[in-house]
C-alpha cells in the first residue's frame, strides 16, 4: 500500500503537493500543564472502537445537520510528502488526540480547540499514522520508533526502536490487554520499496515498550530473492474481538508489476503469502489462526490493507476486509472462509491478472488501462453501522509500461458505496469529481467523509443523498471523526496557493 493509504503509490499526489525537505528522525518531549484538576482517562481508538466500525455516538442527524457550522480551527505547520495530516483524530472525555505527519502529537480541547499539550517530533512519515489512547497513555509511532506518552501531560514514558532501514512505520498502533501492536512496512518516506524489507508486526509491553513477540507477515527469504523482493506489513491498526483474537489486513509484495528482466513478479513466484491478506492471530501469543488472501501474486500494488470491520452478518460473526483492489470481502471469523465478496467503484477486467501471472499466463493479461489503479479502490478503512458498510472509493487507472512500471492513466475521481453487511449487495453508490482518500464516520443516519478537493460530505445512510456539505481551508486525505455535537475534520493538503493546513471543528448551533 502506501500513504493514506496508498503510500508509495501516492506518487500521483506529488503532482499536487511539492515534496518537502524532510528533517531527520528524532523526537523530544515538550509538554505544558493541562490546566486543571480533571483526570483525563478513557480509551480512544483510531477505528472509533476495537471492532473498527468507525460508528460514533453523537447528536448529529439528518434533522439537525443543517445547523452544523464551523466552530474553531487549529493551524498546523507540519510538512511531509503528503501534507500535514494523514491520521484519524481520536477523542476521549472531551479531548482530541491528533498526530501530524512530522509525528508530533497534540492534546486539544474538543470544545474550544485549545492545545493542552504538545509532544514534539521531527520524524516525517508518509502516513497514515495516528495514536491510540488506552490505560492512561497515548501510544504512537514515528518513522522508526514506537512510543508512549502520559495521557494527561504528554510526558514521554518510553520510546523504543522498531524499524531499521529499509523498513519504516506507517500506522496508528493497536492496543489490547496490556499490549501495543506496531508493524513495519518495507518502504520509506519517499514511497520507495527497497529490496530486502520484511514487514513485521510487533507486540510491545504497554508499560515498558519491551518486545513480547513478533509475526513476520512475509517469509524472511522473500520467496527466494531477497536482493529484489520485499513486501507485507500493516498500514492500519488491527481489530480485536474481545475473545483473545486480532484481525488485520496486509500490504502488497514488490517489485510490482515486476522488472524488465523478470516481468509480472517473476522474481517472487507463487501466491506471495501473507501479502494482500486478512489475517487472524492470537493477540497474546501471535500464533496464526487463519488467513484469507484476497489477491494472490499481486502485480498492481493492491494492498488489502484496511482494518477489518468485525460485525454480525445473518447470525454469523464476520471480519470485513477491503483494500486498493476495490473489493470488500466478508470472512467468517471462525473459519477464515469468505461469506461474500463485492467489487465497488470502477473495474475493467483486470481483477485476476495476478493469478494469470502466477500461473505463467501473463500473455493473457490485456494491455491498456487498469482499473482500479495503484492509487485506487478502497484506499482508507470504511465505516459501518449494524446493517451497512460505507466504503470510500478512489476511481483512477494506471497503465503498465514496457519497463514494468505503473504510469498514471487519467484523473483520480472518488465515490462512496453502501454495501449490505448480510449479503454483500450494493445498496447505493455515489460518484464525486475528487478522490475519497480518507475514512468516513457514521453518526446516526449520516455518513461523513472528505474528498481531496477539501469538501466535507454528509450523505443519508439509506439513500446516499447529500444531506450537508462544507468547504475546508485545504484539501484532505484524512479520516473524519465525531463526538457529541461536534464533527472533527483534518484538512492537511494545501493543494492551492494560499491554503493553510488546519484541524477544523464543526458544531451544531
Amino acid at each position: 500500500m502506501s500513504g493514506m493509504k496508498s503510500g508509495k503509490a501516492w506518487a500521483a499526489l506529488l503532482l499536487l503537493v511539492a515534496l518537502t525537505a524532510l528533517v531527520g528522525c528524532g523526537s523530544s518531549s515538550e509538554s505544558s500543564d493541562s490546566g486543571g484538576e480533571m483526570k483525563l482517562t478513557g480509551d480512544a481508538w483510531p477505528g472509533i472502537d476495537q471492532a473498527s466500525t468507525r460508528e460514533a455516538d453523537g447528536e448529529i442527524s439528518r434533522q439537525n445537520a443543517s445547523e452544523l457550522e464551523q466552530a474553531w480551527t487549529l493551524p498546523s505547520q507540519a510538512q511531509s510528502s503528503y501534507g500535514a495530516y494523514s491520521a484519524s483524530p481520536v477523542i476521549s472525555n472531551g479531548v482530541i488526540y491528533m498526530q501530524d505527519l512530522e509525528s508530533a502529537v497534540q492534546a486539544i480541547s474538543l470544545d474550544s480547540g485549545e492545545v493542552q499539550w504538545t509532544w514534539q517530533s521531527e520524524s516525517a512519515t508518509q502516513g497514515p499514522n495516528g495514536v491510540v489512547v488506552a490505560d492512561g497513555k497515548v501510544f504512537g509511532a514515528t518513522a522508526s520508533e514506537a512510543f508512549a506518552l502520559d495521557q494527561e501531560t504528554g510526558k514521554e514514558l518510553w520510546s523504543v526502536p522498531v524499524a531499521e532501514s529499509p523498513l519504516a512505520i506507517d500506522m496508528a498502533p493497536g492496543y489490547e490487554d496490556g499490549l501495543v501492536y506496531v508493524s513495519t512496512v518495507p518502504t520509506n518516506v519517499n514511497s520507495e520499496y527497497p529490496p530486502g524489507g520484511v514487514g513485521t508486526l510487533w507486540a510491545l509491553d504497554a508499560n515498558s515498550g519491551k518486545k513480547v513477540w513478533h509475526f513476520d507477515t512475509v517469509p524472511k527469504d522473500l520467496w527466494g530473492d531477497k536482493k529484489a523482493n520485499s513486501g507485507g506489513g500493516l498500514w492500519y491498526p488491527p481489530s480485536f474481538d474481545g475473545k483473545g483474537s486480532m484481525y488485520f489486513g496486509t500490504g502488497n509484495p514488490a517489485p510490482y508489476p515486476g522488472t524488465p528482466q523478470e516481468p509480472w513478479g517473476a522474481s517472487r513466484p507463487g501466491a506471495n503469502l501473507y501479502t494482500n491478506s486478512l489475517v487472524k492471530l492470537n493477540a497474546k501469543t501471535g500464533k496464526l489462526e487463519w488467513y484469507y488472501q484476497q489477491t494472490p501474486h499481486d502485480v498492481y500494488d493492491w494492498d488489502f490493507q484496511n482494518s477489518p470491520i468485525l460485525a454480525q452478518a445473518g447470525g454469523r460473526e464476520v471480519a470485513i476486509g477491503s483494500g486498493k483492489n476495490g473489493i470488500v470481502t466478508a470472512v467468517d471469523t471462525k473459519t477464515g472462509k469468505p461469506v461474500w465478496s463485492t467489487p465497488v467503484g470502477k473495474h475493467n477486467g483486470h481483477d485476476d491478472d495476478g493469478l494469470l501471472a502466477m500461473r505463467g499466463q501473463s500473455s493473457k493479461i490485456k494491455g491498456g488501462e487498469v482499473l482500479p489503479g495503484n492509487l485506487g479502490g478502497v484506499i482508507a478503512p470504511p465505516a459501518a453501522n449494524a446493517t451497512t458498510v460505507f466504503a470510500p472509493i478512489v476511481n483512477g487507472g494506471v497503465e503498465v509500461t514496457k519497463q514494468q512500471e505503473l504510469g498514471q492513466a487519467g484523473a483520480l475521481e472518488g465515490g462512496m458505496a453502501a454495501v449490505d453487511i448480510k449479503t454483500g449487495k450494493i445498496l447505493w453508490e455515489q460518484e464525486f469529481s475528487d478522490a475519497a482518500f480518507g475514512s468516513p464516520v457514521v453518526v446516526n443516519d449520516i455518513v461523513f467523509f472528505t474528498t481531496f478537493d477539501g469538501t466535507v460530505h454528509g450523505l443519508d445512510v439509506k439513500t446516499g443523498g447529500e444531506v450537508w456539505t462544507a468547504t475546508l481551508p485545504a484539501g484532505s486525505n484524512s479520516a473524519v471523526t465525531a463526538s457529541g455535537n461536534t464533527l472533527i475534520v483534518p484538512a492537511g493538503i494545501p493543494s492551492v496557493e494560499g491554503q493553510q493546513p488546519e484541524l477544523v471543528a464543526f458544531k451544531l448551533k
